[in-house]
């Protein structure tokens, strides 16, 4: 018997549950995506536990129904380029789904047949509520059942989940983009949209292609922005989708305020900004304001810059408080560079699977050979600076 099971045999018996080399939160695109990396570079599934508060693909499958990828998709891989919205090489959303801009729903099927493929064992509905590290160097995820034991833990839970309801005061008056299941459900015929980037352009697109009117309140004008890195702009997709919008006549865009709060005022709705600005809603106005994220979860375990990112090494984006945990996902930033897009992050999954297998005494020469191929294993991050000549 390698040292390797008669150590787990012993943490087994010494603490009467099972402790597992890696434990991965979320069953999105981040959590296969890792897991898919994972067994590619060696570890197998005995080793490997994937935990999600819902089903696979929860995010995604609570979109407004109206939403779709700003990120194309094309099946390109025979001249290798993988599409820009697959998790794994060798697939293809596209070709799966049949749609450059899938849906939330269509999307999740295709990360469900990830997740047939790759054989993983996904556990749902299982919430992870806490994760503690232990004097041990193992970590301890507290749910509503039994904890859950493990060496190292991949913290995917994402963002859409977890959106940002205490943007300003008087957000509790607000409606969350993210909580709308479909604009038709929407009553009334004028909406104000509080925010600038890819939601509040979606719920504007959305609104006037029912014929409604909106006001769309943000702090840039995101919409003529000609910085070329989509996280900081507004992507062609939605750009393109908006100009169309705004030239019905029912869409009104306000750059260059700074919303600041909300209240009720009869049948109506009052919103604020600094300078004193007002607007007055007919309905319950949209709050696109993003989303606060996982991470507060992890409580003390992950170190946050001055502008409040989370930190994270640089060679395996693992927490610099607490060895062992690695975040994964839209939440992912390095150098100021923000990977919030599937084809920006994913990129990043390898080199977490690296370092773990490395750990596990695993030989990954081949594994990380075969995804540098593909264009999944981003290990220079001195090329990531959007730049466009023309």
């Amino acid at each position: 018997m390698s040292k390797r099971n008669k150590r787990r045999r012993r943490d087994r018996a010494s603490e009467g549950s099972r402790l597992h080399e890696v434990a991965i939160v979320g069953a999105g695109a981040a959590g296969l995506g890792c897991a898919a990396a994972l067994k590619e570079f060696g570890v197998v599934n005995d080793d490997l536990i994937i935990l999600d508060r819902h089903e696979v693909g929860a995010s995604f499958r609570r979109w407004p129904q109206e939403m779709r990828f700003i990120t194309p998709s094309f099946t390109s891989n025979a001249f290798g380029l993988l599409d820009l919205n697959a998790i794994v090489p060798g697939t293809s959303p596209a070709y799966t789904l049949d749609r450059e801009h899938p849906s939330g729903s269509a999307f999740a099927d295709y990360l469900d047949k990830v997740a047939e493929h790759y054989e993983l064992q996904v556990n749902t509905g299982v919430d992870v509520c806490s994760v503690t590290a232990e004097d041990d160097g193992t970590f301890t995820l507290a749910t509503a059942g039994r904890p859950v034991r493990a060496r190292h833990v991949i913290w995917a839970a994402g963002e859409f989940q977890y959106p940002n309801r205490n943007s300003l005061a008087g957000a509790e008056f607000c409606r969350h983009s993210s909580h709308v299941r479909t604009w038709q459900d929407l009553e009334g015929d004028s909406f104000t949209v509080i925010g600038g980037y890819e939601s509040a352009a979606d719920a504007a697109v959305s609104l006037a292609e029912l014929e409604k009117s909106v006001t769309v309140l943000g702090r840039y004008a995101t919409w003529t922005s000609e910085h070329p890195d989509p996280s900081i702009s507004l992507t062609p997709y939605s750009r393109e989708r908006l100009e169309w919008a705004y030239s019905t006549g029912s869409v009104n865009l306000v750059d260059g305020v700074d919303i600041t709060s909300v209240r009720e005022d009869g049948d109506t709705w009052v919103v604020q900004a600094d300078d004193g600005s007002e607007w007055v809603s007919e309905t319950r106005p949209i709050l696109a304001t993003g989303f606060e994220g996982s991470l507060s979860h992890l409580d003390g375990l992950i170190e946050y810059d001055e502008d409040g990112a989370p930190v994270v090494t640089e060679e395996a984006d693992e927490s610099t408080l607490a060895p062992g945990l690695f975040i994964s996902g839209p939440i992912l930033e390095h150098r100021g560079v923000n990977f919030c897009f599937i084809y920006k992050f994913r990129q990043r999954f390898a080199i977490v699977a690296d370092a773990i297998a490395q750990r596990l005494g695993l030989d990954t020469e081949e594994a990380v050979a075969a995804r540098r191929a593909v264009g999944m294993y981003l290990d220079d991050l001195s090329c990531c600076e959007e730049s466009c000549a023309c």
